[in-house]
């Protein structure tokens, strides 16, 4: 026990060790309280797109997933091939934003080395306030109709057979 113990602060064992432990403990996100959930008023969010801004109005009336994360953060990177399996299923019906702060090359670095084909957006402006966090992973589902259906901190399965049955609803709401 003392030995991964002392593997966790080793810098070339701790992050696959952080990210294997993240994935152990990712479960299903839960869908909020219908009576607690909130919507996304504002969705004026000005992101970086490779080298053209765009904006998060674009996707008012669509089922969304936003996805707030880093490369050089455990959890993130735990869930990350979850996100890219929902992303290959539901790409072309739901909008996609996995939000980063970090620099351009190193993110197009990170995804080309693992292979992820994920949508990747540089924040270079605060959200709307409903879609702050102050840690990440953060993970929005948000419906139509903009209510927000899921927050989740921390790492998750995205790929449960729940989140899919989750987005299949939103999907086919009016």
């Amino acid at each position: 026990m003392a030995v991964i113990a002392i593997l966790f602060f080793i810098p070339q064992t701790s992050m696959p060790l952080k990210v294997l432990y993240s994935e152990l403990f990712a479960f299903s996100p839960s869908e909020i309280d219908e009576d607690e959930q909130i919507v996304l008023s504002n969705y004026d969010w000005n992101l970086i797109a490779e080298d053209n801004a765009i904006n998060l109005k674009q996707s008012k009336g669509k089922v969304t997933l936003i996805n707030m994360w880093a490369t050089w953060c455990p959890p993130c990177v735990a869930e990350m091939p979850s996100l890219q399996s929902v992303y290959d299923s539901y790409g072309d019906q739901v909008d996609f934003y996995f939000v980063t702060a970090e620099e351009r090359e190193v993110v197009d670095a990170f995804m080309k080395k693992k292979g992820y084909t994920m949508p990747v957006y540089l924040q270079r402006f605060s959200p709307p306030a409903q879609l702050e966090g102050r840690s990440i992973p953060t993970t929005f589902l948000i419906g139509k109709d903009g209510k927000i259906v899921i927050k989740k901190t921390g790492a998750a399965d995205w790929n449960s057979e729940r989140t899919r049955a989750i987005i299949q609803q939103l999907l086919a709401a009016e």
